[in-house]
């Protein structure tokens, strides 16, 4: 039988993107060594991608980054949605050609694709078909309007209503790969005259459970993992933004806290993981913490650690989740996914504390650090299998 090929596209910025989908596709080699995937993936994917030993196709340097685009819409910690599909339009386009002449240059048995909605949104509306089926992978279903402005209104149903009519004309040219679980999907309409959003999802998606790149069992002792990543045996506290310039100013606001703990804890250690800073300057820090760009394989960091303060992703919550370690999250403002979907999972879980930045203080911030570092935590136990059966249900398609 011929080796098949797979197409897998992740172009969404932030860290948890290209890490669950280089979790399916390891889970993907060990299955079965012959399936070839190569990739067309942003430029910080492509840092992971390499670090990975994955075939980056080299049309991968010419993709719009959307990372970029969301620069022009963060706001104090907030990002306007609206001006972010503003700022993507061209990005998009710029990206969907990209991939025509991707698909017309190499020959593939199927696309994966990481919320590739542009490419969903082309086939929808006929100005491409592919030669393969394709898989498109979520974690929300149906955008929210984060105020009263009509415009905003109008525009997030008319998505809602044009991805329930590409999801039903498509269902035979794309499978949709959902990851959680079917609580996460809210139980209500996508909008008026709409179809209930969980059930529409129970109909038309496949649910994986959650992905996370580790067995968390292997990451109990924290002693040996302080010793290990070298970090002394001390309180480490890690704050992180994930894998874009969002949350500048969340490592600030920890910065200050750090400084009010020093009083109560001498021996305190934060490491501060800033992201990509895309002509932003270094985030103001007291000189003794130490700051990151990335980190590679930060998930050991977060097992190793007292404590973590986060920006509300949905894959690095999960994480943190699935390793029983104390968190706070800080959702970003005006993004729905973070603010409603996260946020709501977290709390069924009941996991990590939730906090708003325009709320918080230094002083704030602190006590919830100082009564929750070093705490042990026990989460219920969640689906984290999602890596294996994404790789099982690609392999079945090939």
């Amino acid at each position: 039988m011929a080796k098949k090929s797979i197409l897998y596209i992740s172009w969404q910025g932030g860290l948890g993107h290209i890490t669950r989908d280089v979790a399916i596709v390891k889970e993907l080699h060990r299955i079965d060594p012959e399936v070839a995937v190569f990739w067309l993936a942003h430029p910080l994917a492509c840092k992971v991608l390499a670090h990975a030993g994955e075939s980056i196709l080299p049309e991968s340097e010419l993709g719009a980054d959307y990372n970029r685009a969301a620069v022009e819409c963060l706001r104090q910690f907030g990002l306007n949605l609206m001006h972010y599909v503003a700022a993507t339009r061209k990005p998009y386009i710029q990206n969907v050609e990209l991939f025509k002449q991707v698909m017309s240059k190499y020959d593939f048995d199927l696309v994966v694709g990481d919320e590739s909605y542009e490419v969903v949104r082309a086939m929808g509306r006929d100005e491409m078909k592919l030669p393969c089926r394709m898989i498109i992978i979520e974690d929300f279903l149906g955008v929210e309007p984060m105020s009263h402005n009509p415009m905003e209104m109008f525009g997030v149903y008319a998505r809602n209503r044009r991805w329930v009519r590409f999801t039903e004309r498509l269902e035979h040219e794309v499978a949709h790969f959902f990851v959680g679980e079917p609580e996460d999907i809210a139980d209500r309409r996508f909008g008026f005259g709409l179809p209930n959003r969980r059930r529409f999802a129970e109909k038309h998606y496949q649910f994986l459970g959650y992905i996370i790149r580790f067995n968390p069992v292997k990451y109990s002792d924290r002693a040996q993992l302080k010793a290990k990543l070298g970090y002394d045996q001390v309180p480490l506290l890690i704050c992180a933004t994930g894998g874009t310039c969002a949350g500048k100013e969340l490592l600030e606001l920890c910065g200050e806290a750090y400084t009010l703990l020093k009083s109560e804890i001498p021996d305190l250690h934060m490491v501060c993981v800033c992201g990509e800073l895309l002509g932003h300057s270094l985030p103001a820090l007291p000189p003794e913490i130490e700051l990151h760009s990335y980190i590679p394989d930060l998930y050991q960091h977060y097992a190793a650690c007292d404590m973590a303060v986060v920006v509300g992703g949905g894959t690095t919550t999960v994480e943190l989740t699935a390793l029983s370690r104390p968190f706070i999250f800080f959702p970003l403002e005006n993004q729905f996914d973070q603010q409603l979907y996260v946020a709501e999972r977290l709390g069924r879980h009941g996991a990590g504390t939730k906090m708003r930045y325009h709320q918080t203080t230094p002083e704030s911030l602190a006590a919830v650090i100082r009564a929750n570092i070093g705490k042990e935590v026990k989460y219920p136990a969640i689906p984290i299998n999602g890596a294996q059966e994404a790789a099982r249900l690609i392999r079945e398609m090939l």
